[in-house]
């Protein structure tokens, strides 16, 4: 008999436990749908640097579960990645990379245009607290730092539109002021030999980093972002141009392109224009704040390529060989290939974390073939690139955390430059 009434207080007591923990986990799922879990896991994907490493913006890290396995250790010694082949670094040929002389302040975000020998490099985040508002110039000849000279006060300082035809560069919309502030639709034209600024008409709204080109004697703005700063927008207005003067006092509507968002490559080669990469939403500002901290929001990066045709209709092209964003300045035309540094691709899968590109593209416009042709000495996206005397340059962006870790942390000013070797 008492053995059998210590059965049945044990089964009670099991049975109880088994209630309470039911109870547990119901109460931890409803906590964890509930709109407080959901704000503050929905956060910005960055932080401000301490003050052991200024200019450099973190990625804030997500949760996530240690993993205990040991490293899979190649027959070499180097540790085998964990990434798919849809996220991790393409094979492609080693290059050697010669560091040269740092740029004045460190870019993220920035614009730069190539005329002749000089790079002129504009704006960015030098921190996600602090945005530039002046132009550095690098000269290819002699491999320096030169003239700097201050921007307009009303331009903007990031994800900026920019062309130039040669002797005028036109600056088109972006974003005015760090962190995540709304954009301007001011826009303005920069004579490099008289280092003058002058006023062109607003587009009709702003506009964050839209695919940006001159075509057939018109200024042609496309894309990006619209206000909110993570919708992608699909209008498409051009602006005639002569000289560094509107020839119109508004701006054209002209057919949509295919795909809308930021950060891509828009290229005229061959009286061909073409749109390259890119991606759907960004980062907006977090609700009430009253610096417009940044949050972190859902984007899609795609690989796809467009060419606007004679008749005005896009026609698609053969896609990258991965998706690819961020690289509005990363490209150059070299002989009559279109060669892309860096960028950023698809988000990790498991982690969630931004995956940055390390490779070096080439789409051979002869036969619309794409080949990886190298890779740079780390990952970084928004390089500002410029090709002279059979040297691609690039310098500025925000570079990975290591070899085994394509999650983006410093800001930096590294200009580097290696001899192209290209495919035929």
């Amino acid at each position: 008999m008492v053995r059998s009434s210590g059965k049945q207080k044990s089964t009670k007591l099991v049975i109880l436990c088994v209630v309470l923990l039911g109870f547990g986990l119901i109460a931890d799922y409803l906590w964890a749908s509930s709109p407080h879990f959901a704000t503050s896991s929905y956060l910005s994907n960055w932080v401000p640097a301490d003050n052991s490493q200024s200019n450099v913006i973190i990625p804030k890290q997500e949760p996530h579960h240690v993993d205990t396995k040991p490293p899979k250790i190649k027959a070499d010694g180097v540790h085998d990645r964990s990434l798919s082949a849809t996220f991790a670094d393409l094979p492609a040929p080693e290059l050697k990379w010669e560091k040269m002389a740092s740029a004045p302040v460190p870019r993220l975000d920035g614009a730069a245009i190539q005329i002749k020998d000089l790079l002129y490099v504009f704006a960015g985040y030098g921190t996600i607290d602090l945005v530039h508002s002046h132009v550095d110039i690098y000269n290819f000849t002699d491999n320096t730092w030169g003239r700097r000279f201050d921007m307009p006060k009303e331009m903007a300082h990031s994800h900026l539109g920019m062309v130039t035809d040669g002797r005028y560069i036109y600056v088109v919309t972006g974003q005015y002021g760090p962190q995540c502030r709304g954009p301007t639709a001011r826009n303005f034209v920069l004579d490099t030999k008289t280092k003058q600024w002058q006023d062109l008409p607003p587009l009709p709204v702003p506009r964050y980093a839209p695919a940006t080109q001159l075509w057939r004697g018109r200024l042609h703005v496309m894309g990006g972002s619209k206000e909110n700063r993570h919708t992608p927008a699909l209008e498409h207005w051009s602006l005639a141009v002569k000289d560094g003067k509107a020839l119109e006092k508004e701006w054209r509507p002209e057919i949509p392109i295919p795909r809308g968002g930021p950060h891509r490559a828009c290229v005229v080669v061959s009286d061909q224009l073409l749109i390259i990469g890119g991606q759907e939403g960004d980062f907006m500002a977090k609700p009430g704040s009253p610096i417009f901290k940044c949050s972190r929001r859902n984007e899609i990066v795609y690989d796809e390529v467009h060419m606007l045709d004679d008749e005005m209709k896009w026609k698609p092209l053969p896609p990258m060989p991965k998706p690819d964003s961020h690289i509005e300045f990363a490209w150059a035309i070299v002989n009559n290939s279109i060669v892309i540094a860096g960028g950023t691709t698809e988000k990790h899968p498991t982690t969630k974390k931004m995956v940055l590109v390390g490779e070096v593209f080439q789409f051979n416009l002869d036969t619309l073939t794409w080949s990886v042709i190298g890779k740079l000495p780390y990952r970084v996206k928004t390089t500002l690139v410029g090709f002279w005397n059979g040297w691609l340059y690039f310098t500025s962006g925000q570079r990975d955390r290591g070899p085994d870790d394509p999650a983006p942390k410093k800001v930096i000013a590294d200009m580097w430059r290696t001899k192209l070797r290209m495919n035929s």
